[in-house]
């Protein structure tokens, strides 16, 4: 799975959120933090803001905050709001896809591919990366044999 700058930043904003509290926070202050491009972070907050995850004000004393408690947003609902479904092929839903002949059990190793995602990304939420109090689920897979080890590309 590619996680794009684009889920990558969102998520780090709203966990720079959580962090703040119930004040508003100014979008270049979240980047500055962060170390990521302002005008590309503000589109994001947009996104989130259209979502209903963040709210906003302008002005002097404006910026975002929550929306919403930190424990409702899990990874999974900021990849969906940035970026679509958690997996599909091609842009097709899983459940739609069909393979002829020997590729026919493709489409369950794809379906069982987003469940995995499902399994971590629906559990984790901005709470969680906010606290570092992270679910079990993460740290049993965290700490499998391999887990840290990139795979080398063929």
């Amino acid at each position: 799975m590619r996680i794009s700058a684009r889920v990558d930043y969102a998520v780090r904003a709203l966990v720079e959120l959580a962090a703040a509290g119930t004040g508003p926070v100014k979008g270049d202050v979240i980047a500055a933090r962060q170390g990521v491009s302002v005008n590309f972070l503000e589109n994001i907050l947009a996104d989130l803001r259209r979502a209903g995850m963040v709210a906003s004000q302008r002005g002097s004393v404006g910026g975002y905050w929550l929306a919403v408690p930190a424990g409702s947003i899990s990874v999974a609902d900021v990849i969906r709001t940035v970026e679509g479904p958690l997996a599909d092929v091609r842009g097709e839903a899983l459940e739609d896809l069909d393979y002829p002949g020997p590729a026919e059990s493709l489409r369950a190793v794809w379906v069982a591919t987003r469940a995995s995602l499902r399994a971590v990304l629906e559990q984790v939420t901005i709470a969680d990366v906010a606290s570092g109090k992270l679910p079990e689920v993460v740290q049993r897979l965290t700490d499998t044999a391999g887990a840290w080890v990139r795979r080398p590309t063929s």
